[in-house]
């Protein structure tokens, strides 16, 4: 074989991978944020979960890129691994739709589309009419690189070395692994396929061997999903292993069936005689529908492979009980009287987790050695954020049914209080991150300013103590020590302001320092603000010691 035979053979695999990227690119760009909405929406329903993988991966023509948002919604705990796993699947069946685009042969059609792509680039300026284009260019050098592989490879069919690599392939398990390390390689199940696809409408792959490396093309795919998880929380790890355990065991069941019957294969090319590229296709296709129809009622068995490679850690188990609704669950089946008592239970055990993340921030921030610390913030602050939306959505329901105007003034400022909670946790956040700032670029903040502080930051948790007894338990008598503490942390914003700005004339803190002093007064002033809308939140609901506090 002639080196510029394979440089044409590389550079056609370098045109049809920058295709393939181009063509996701521009449909990921024209569908917008519908994906991650689409996405959003898989309920429970494993069937329901598995066409919404097949709908994302249709549109964006990645499995990779469908798992990858995946990982980032199981990550963040928008999306249990029990939907996921009916996602995996549907992906697993839309990328193979690729493989039955390719099996028709449009290389001569390929300039046409190359030139219209890129006429509607030059000259049209719309965003979608450019994602579209971007997608025609993508398609049209798709087929150009198809071609160009297909011209660079016949030569192979006459090399002694890789006529003995075909050979090879012949084993089963070695083109398995072939196929796994080719597309591990590549990064693209998708891209491989066409790949061996064109070798078998060649002639230099029979279609026998070809079936072995679709097997292992599948196994590889996982890859680039391993590699993403790396930097995942360790349920984003699970998501990628999930997907690792299913693709092992469809290569095994889809082995044994071939080698058991191997009739399954001449009835899949009886489909299409005489055309290989369209049996490789088909293949493709047949093989990953049966094996997701097989494994769907599999899916505990998958969950609990999972989670005895990558067990529950202690703290893991802690923050799953405390992302849960633990008394709103079943609110349908609760009268109107009791659905709301348990919904204020409800907003009190968020107030709870919002009040603890606060006072761990702040402790943190004075001791920032106690980087666990750090970590715990972190994760409050994403139970906060969790149950400010189901609560949220648990409140409207129960506005739907036929309430009294009492009870729906309550649920109303149950809606602003968990709001009033959730920017208290993201307070506790900012910080958080303050703190992270002072040790890792080196800030300094005098000993007075530490100490003022420190006493702002006592007041500021008093208030808020308070302000959550005033709300929980109805005592708005207590109001003006509520807002006596709360004018306290006014007063100490303006005053400690001012002293630091003294202490930044006479050099005693450093310019970074002074910004994080300033910025941690206006948090905790805010947390006071927070803290009073809370206490007041039930006032007009007894107007007469509203009138009395007046």
């Amino acid at each position: 074989m002639k080196l510029t035979e394979i440089l044409s053979m590389l550079g056609g695999i370098g045109l049809f991978l920058y295709g393939m990227t181009l063509m996701s690119t521009g449909l990921k760009n024209a569908a917008g944020d519908k994906l991650r909405q689409i996405l959003e929406r898989v309920t429970s329903n494993r069937l329901g979960a598995l066409f919404v993988g097949l709908l994302v991966t249709l549109l964006v023509q990645s499995s990779s890129a469908t798992d990858m948002m995946l990982i980032g919604f199981v990550d963040s705990g928008l999306m249990p691994m029990s939907q996921a796993f009916g996602v995996i699947l549907g992906a697993n069946i839309g990328t193979t739709v690729t493989a039955q685009i390719t099996a028709f042969d449009l290389t001569a059609l390929a300039p046409f589309l190359l030139f219209l792509g890129c006429v509607i680039v030059l000259f049209v300026k719309k965003p979608f009419i450019q994602s579209i284009s971007t997608v025609v260019l993508g398609f049209g050098m798709l087929f150009v690189g198809i071609g160009m592989m297909k011209s660079a490879i016949v030569p192979l069919s006459r090399t002694p070395s890789f006529i003995a690599l075909v050979k090879a392939l012949d084993n089963p398990i070695a083109g398995i692994l072939f196929g796994i390390g080719f597309t591990a390689l590549l990064q693209s199940s998708s891209s491989s396929i066409v790949i061996f696809q064109a070798f078998a409408q060649q002639g230099i792959l029979p279609y026998n061997e070809t079936v072995w490396l679709l097997i292992g093309a599948a196994v590889g795919s996982v890859t680039p999903n391993l590699l993403a998880s790396i930097t995942a929380s360790r349920e984003g790890k699970r998501t990628a292993l999930l997907n690792l355990l299913f693709n092992l065991f469809r290569a095994c069941l889809l082995s044994a069936l071939i080698l058991l019957f191997p009739a399954i294969l001449r009835g899949i090319q009886a489909l299409s005689p005489g055309d290989v590229a369209r049996q490789v296709a088909n293949t493709h296709t047949l093989f990953a529908i049966a094996a997701a129809l097989v494994a769907l009622p599999l899916q505990p068995l998958f969950l609990k492979l999972t989670h005895m490679f990558l067990p529950l850690l202690p703290e893991e188990t802690r923050l799953k009980e405390q992302k849960s609704l633990a008394y709103l669950e079943h609110m349908e089946k609760y009268p109107d009287s009791v659905a709301i008592h348990e919904a204020q239970l409800e907003v009190n055990r968020m107030g709870a987790f919002a009040r603890e993340n606060l006072g761990i921030a702040i402790d943190y921030f004075f001791h920032p050695d106690e980087v666990e610390k750090g970590k715990r913030v972190a994760e409050l602050e994403s139970v906060v954020d969790y149950l400010n939306h189901a609560i949220t959505d648990k409140l409207i329901t129960l506005r739907s049914r036929n309430l009294s105007e009492k009870d729906i003034f309550r649920l109303t400022k149950m809606t602003q209080v968990t709001s009033n909670y959730e920017r208290i946790s993201d307070h506790a956040e900012n910080i958080a991150e303050f703190t992270d700032r002072v040790k890792n670029e080196h800030a300094v903040i005098s000993e007075a300013g530490l100490a003022e502080l420190s006493e702002m930051s006592k007041m500021v948790l008093k208030t808020l103590d308070v302000s959550m007894e005033i709300y929980s338990k109805n005592q708005l008598e207590r109001l003006p020590e509520a807002e006596s503490y709360e004018q306290q942390v006014d007063d100490m914003q303006a005053l400690f302001i001012e002293h630091h700005i003294n202490r930044l004339m006479e050099s005693k803190c450093d310019p970074l320092g002074g910004v994080i002093f300033t910025d941690m007064c206006t948090d905790l002033e805010r947390c006071s603000d927070q803290a009073i809308n809370i206490a007041t939140a039930l006032i007009q609901e007894n107007e007469k010691p509203h009138r009395a506090h007046t």
